[in-house]
């Protein structure tokens, strides 16, 4: 998604700038660039690779903080990352906008709506499926230029069907199986 890559960008480029800045030849950039570094370390660190919520409930908390803490506000002033901080604040807000969006959809989507949807791509993947089978079949000269997908289309397949096996049986179905439209 192009809004959690620019999030990410954000917290990720205010991060490495904060990282430089503490071996800054003066002190007071490399205590204030220290200070910012820890009250991120407070939130722990590879905040970009969180899930969704997570990462948009720690840049909350972290903003909050840089936005109301004195110590935080001057070491933010004095780097002159108030455009950084609002840049990351207007992306995370947009990402959790366009989630709650997203969520919302899915839960108004009726389980009659999904399980036709689900029948519709699977009748699209089987013809898929048949026609690269058909092509690898009739390649005249091996190799067949269609081992690769067949083989990452298998791995997508078992990787799926594992993650059907492994899933708790009380969990909620996001996804609409055929008990959930009943």
């Amino acid at each position: 998604m192009l809004i959690d890559a620019r999030r990410d960008a954000a917290i990720n480029g205010i991060y490495y700038f904060l990282l430089s800045h503490t071996y800054h030849f003066e002190t007071a950039k490399q205590q204030n660039a220290q200070v910012l570094l820890d009250n991120m370390a407070l939130y722990g660190s590879g905040i970009a690779r969180l899930n969704y919520q997570a990462e948009t409930a720690t840049l909350n908390n972290l903003i909050r903080d840089w936005e109301g803490k004195p110590e935080l506000i001057n070491a933010i002033s004095e780097f002159d990352l108030t455009e950084w901080v609002a840049e990351l604040k207007a992306a995370n807000e947009e990402f959790n906008t366009k989630y709650l969006s997203r969520t919302q959809e899915y839960g108004d989507a009726s389980p009659e709506t999904i399980k036709l949807i689900r029948e519709d791509v699977n009748v699209a993947y089987y013809a898929l499926r048949d026609r690269i089978d058909a092509l690898h079949l009739l390649v005249e000269t091996p190799p067949s230029p269609y081992v690769t997908i067949i083989n990452q289309l298998n791995a997508l397949t078992d990787q799926y069907n594992a993650l059907l096996v492994n899933r708790k049986p009380d969990s909620p179905d996001i996804i609409g199986t055929e008990d959930s439209a009943k």
